[in-house]
Formats: C-alpha cells, structure tokens, sequence
C-alpha cells in the first residue's frame, strides 16, 4: 500500500484519567468531543486526506480509529492504520477495553508494530512514526504535559499542521495551527 504523506493525518490526544469525564462514554462531553472528532475528519476528507494513522491507545486514540473507520465506511478511498507502539500495548488493559482495542486493530487496513519490545521510550517513538509519516497531526490536548504535548512539539518542529481540539469545550471547531 503506497501512501502519501499529504493525504495522511495521524492523531494524538489524552487517555481516559486526563479526561474531564474519564471512562465514562456516555458523559455528553464524550458524545460531544467523538462528534467534534467526526467533523474534523469529515473536513480533512474534503481536503484531500485518505489515510488515517491511530496510536490506538485507550481514550481518544481509539475514538480517533473508530471515527476513521466510520469515515471509510461512508467514504471511498479512505484507509486506517493501527500504530501499534509494541505487540504488548494492551495486555495489562482490563478485559473490555482490551477486546475493543484487538477488534479495532482487527478493523483497521493495516497494522504497524513499531518495535518488538516494549521499553520506556517505544511511545514516543510510535508517536514520531506517526508524525514522520503525516502532513497533518489531529490532537485532543488540554494543555498538560505528557506524551500528546510531546507529540504535537514534535509534529511543530516537523513543520506539520496541527489541529487541536480542547476536551474542555468539544463542542468547539478545531483551532488550526499551520507552523
């Protein structure tokens, strides 16, 4: 599968205990924030993109891929990737979101494993595999440090666009930063 760069948006944003609604999916500022996820897709497909990457961590990650799947449902050409940092991501997961990650994965056109081994860095380094590979970068980012602002320093010092969504307010369009 050949894929170009300016037709690829990776995403990153924040698990569920940075939440203001932690695993609670049928919060309305959940409901909210995978609508905002939708639009923001939905835009980006009118612009041009077909590939979305997803680190398919636990929270928004997954959001992300299920979203992209719902869009290549409705929409030709689109493919998802599943970045998969390690083969052990989600072994220490309870069992529900763990089914949920495997069958997403499963869903997914194709699936990355970044390296082979976990280690304390093989995050950060799916996270810049992602990046490396995408003109622009959705993120879901309230401002507090941790891998998505490591992600989005990153993507800035790649020159990548960025377009933000606050969990906060997902009600809110995008803020759209073009370095």
């Amino acid at each position: 599968m050949a894929l170009d760069i300016g037709q690829t948006c990776c995403f990153t944003g924040h698990r569920p205990d940075k939440l203001p609604w932690g695993l609670n999916e049928n919060d309305p500022r959940c409901a909210a924030l995978k609508a905002g996820l939708a639009r923001e897709l939905e835009g980006l497909y009118r612009r041009g993109c077909r590939h979305f990457i997803s680190g398919m961590a636990m929270g928004c990650d997954l959001y992300f891929a299920e979203a992209a799947l719902a869009l290549r449902a409705r929409c030709p050409g689109v493919t998802v990737e599943g970045a998969v940092p390690c083969p052990t991501q989600a072994q220490k997961w309870p069992e529900a979101p763990r089914r949920r990650w495997r069958a997403v994965l499963d869903a997914c056109d194709l699936e990355t494993v970044v390296q082979q081994r976990y280690d304390r860095w093989c995050m950060l380094r799916r996270d810049r595999y992602m990046v490396d590979r995408s003109a622009a970068v959705l993120a879901v980012f309230d401002g507090t440090p941790g891998g998505t602002q490591y992600t989005l320093n990153y993507a800035m010092d790649k020159k990548r666009e960025i377009l933000l969504l606050d969990p906060a307010r997902p009600d809110r369009e995008a803020v759209r930063l073009t370095i």
